[in-house]
This record gives C-alpha cells, structure tokens and sequence, in this order.
C-alpha cells in the first residue's frame, strides 16, 4: 500500500491512477492522518442472457393486443 500528500497527489494524479489500475491501494495523507483511500473498482461482468431463455415456457393469447373491457378500464380509471 502507499501512501501519499494531498500535493503529491494533485502532482502526479495520472501517474497514481495508473498504478491504482494495476491492483495498487494509495492512502492519501494530511499532517500525517490518512484522511482517504483510493483502491482498484472490482470489475463488474454482466452475463448476456441468452435468446429464448423461457422458450415454451408460456403461450402469448391472440388476443394479448386487444382493447381492455369497460369493466377492466373503468378499475383501473377509477370512473
């Protein structure tokens, strides 16, 4: 882990943030107190879910599209 002033820091930031990518921690230091850490971000992988993934599972009715009754209409209006 290293450690740095708020100066070095701000003098050297591309530098730090370099080496932060490569797996290295940075304590940054004010009058000799840690007052910050900056560490590597774990990366986050999202898996693509696959095409088809609940194939046959359900049936979409023929009439999926069609207009709602007045009865379902008006629960949800509120008439």
């Amino acid at each position: 882990m290293l450690t740095v002033t708020i100066d070095e820091i701000q003098r050297n930031l591309t530098s730090y943030l370099q080496q932060v990518a490569a797996g290295e921690s940075i304590i940054i230091m004010q009058a000799d107190k840690p007052i910050a850490e900056i560490k590597q971000v774990s990366p986050t992988s999202k898996q693509i879910r696959p095409d088809g993934l609940c194939a046959g599972e359900f049936i979409v009715p023929d009439d999926f599209d069609s207009p709602l009754s007045e009865e379902i209409l008006n629960s949800f209006g509120g008439k």
